[in-house]
């Protein structure tokens, strides 16, 4: 990764608005392959149906750049402006991950005598426990441990934390994340601004960038969904989704739905999976506003390999799903004062990227294989256009040449991810989290716990020499510096 000077930047820039004339005016055999659908009935339906994809996709990206435009975080509280804050860490089979997490907390820059966190083990069969009381044991008494018994799932988890919670604010972080010295201060700041904000979603940024290509590639993926499609959310206060990593909520507004976001059913099974994006519609129903902050950020470890990746994903997926059904049920009601337009218009936008997206994404495949040569370069021409807006956006925001990880991702993402969210569509009943170690029942406890200590020691033996990787964290953007401390300590 180089460090972009201005100059760089505006040709980074320029490229890609080239790119994107090129591709748009001289793409591969446009006018060929636009004659010959126009012979059959099918293909001049086909052509209608792109041609209003487009122009409802534009107008789309037209309404978010404004909305992004006129986005800015909300700055920190004073110390004695900040509400008592309670941080909840639920950890699974997460080892010594967990306690850099609760070390990274505990140095925020929030009051101490305002600040309690809780580390829950979920039922691990490795050394988590372990290294929670590590924790324990080094951060005192601002830090409360629960051990379950058994694995329950993290939603149970949490449910756990927030009963022995103290805080007039509950924040939610990831046991593989670690944060920035103001994260915590940053998050809390939008509830005591704004006594209508419910619930605030934290930006969200790869911990674990230098360890592979596909780090690299969802590090500029998480920038696009964050930094500006969550920000123009927060414009409408309707953010969709708080993400686990790093979300708050109000107390108060938490206890009155909280039976009824623990025992949340699908399709007559328990809602296992997408706790956050749960939580986040049970606030915007209640009538709260829901917002994002970018300038609290937390570091989250992502999978490195092709399998792990799709399982996270389509655990995403069929979260989405579900709570697209469920925000549509009161979207359309009076469910807040003031407008409830921009709620509306993401909820629908959402909609389309389920049904009429994948119908495209389904011909669009049909026709390349049909037509490699006639469609191919027309496929090649979309997604050079598509990754433009993520490549201008991240090398805006962070000035590193990883902004032209975003073409990569787009190709990636086309021939190797599209069957997520159908697949998604067709099994949205499926609960299993699918992205957590589990162990053979023949394997003991300490069998795994030797196992997990030996990777662990391996992990951080060799993440001892990566120097390089550190400087490059810490030059990925403004406010990187104390993350590259908090993987050096």
């Amino acid at each position: 990764m180089q460090r972009l000077g201005p100059a760089a930047i505006k040709g980074v820039i320029l490229s890609a608005v080239i790119g994107i004339l090129v591709a748009a005016a001289f793409s591969g055999q446009y006018l060929e392959a636009r004659e010959m659908l126009l012979k059959t009935a099918w293909g001049r339906l086909w052509l209608v149906v792109c041609a209003i994809f487009l122009v409802v996709n534009i107008a789309a990206l037209i309404w978010r750049v404004v909305l992004f435009l006129r986005y800015s975080p909300v700055p920190g509280c004073r110390d004695e402006e900040l509400p008592a804050c309670t941080v909840i860490v639920p950890a699974f089979n997460e080892g010594r991950q967990v306690l850099l997490t609760l070390e990274s907390l505990a140095r925020s820059d929030y009051p101490g005598e305002k600040l309690q966190l809780i580390a829950v083990d979920d039922g691990s069969v490795d050394d988590t426990w372990h290294w929670i009381e590590q924790a324990k044991a080094s951060l005192g008494d601002i830090l409360t441990t629960i051990r379950q018994p058994v694995n329950r799932g993290k939603r149970h988890a949490l449910y756990e934390g927030i009963l022995k919670s103290r805080g007039e604010v509950l924040v939610t972080v990831d046991s593989d994340s670690t944060v920035e010295i103001d994260t915590l201060r940053n998050l809390v700041s939008p509830f005591v601004r704004d006594p209508k904000v419910g619930a605030v979603a934290g930006n969200v940024r790869v911990l674990n960038k230098d360890s592979g290509l596909i780090p690299r590639m969802l590090d500029v993926s998480f920038v696009f969904s964050f930094e500006f499609i969550r920000a123009g959310q927060s414009r409408v206060n309707a953010v969709l989704c708080t993400p686990g990593a790093l979300s708050a909520y109000r107390r108060e507004i938490v206890m009155r739905v909280l039976n009824q976001w623990l025992h949340q059913t699908f399709c007559g099974r328990p809602a296992n999976i997408g706790e956050d994006r749960a939580m986040t519609n049970l606030i915007l129903e209640s009538g709260s506003h829901v917002v994002f902050q970018r300038n609290a950020k937390v570091y989250t470890e992502v999978p490195t390999h092709y399998k792990k990746l799709t399982k996270m994903f389509l655990r995403w997926a069929r979260s989405n799903i579900r709570e697209t059904i469920v925000m549509s049920r009161f979207a359309f009601r009076r469910f807040r004062e003031g407008s409830m337009a921009g709620a509306r218009i993401n909820l629908l936008l959402g909609w389309m990227a389920l049904t009429k997206a994948q119908l495209v994404l389904a011909a669009t495949w049909v026709l390349v294989l049909a037509h490699p040569m006639l469609f191919g370069l027309n496929l090649i021409a979309g997604i050079v256009v598509s990754s433009s807006f993520s490549a201008i956006l991240y090398a805006l925001r962070y000035r590193t040449s990883d902004a032209l990880w975003a073409y990569a991702y787009g190709f990636f993402w086309f021939f190797s991810l599209f069957w997520i969210t159908p697949y998604a569509l067709m099994t949205p009943h499926k609960t299993a989290w699918l992205t957590r170690q589990t162990v053979r029942p023949s394997a003991s406890p300490a069998r795994v716990a030797r196992r997990r200590r030996v990777r662990n020691f391996r992990r951080n033996d060799s993440r001892i020499g990566e120097i390089p990787g550190f400087l490059l964290l810490r030059d990925s953007g403004n406010q990187s510096q104390s993350a590259g401390d908090l993987r050096r300590a």
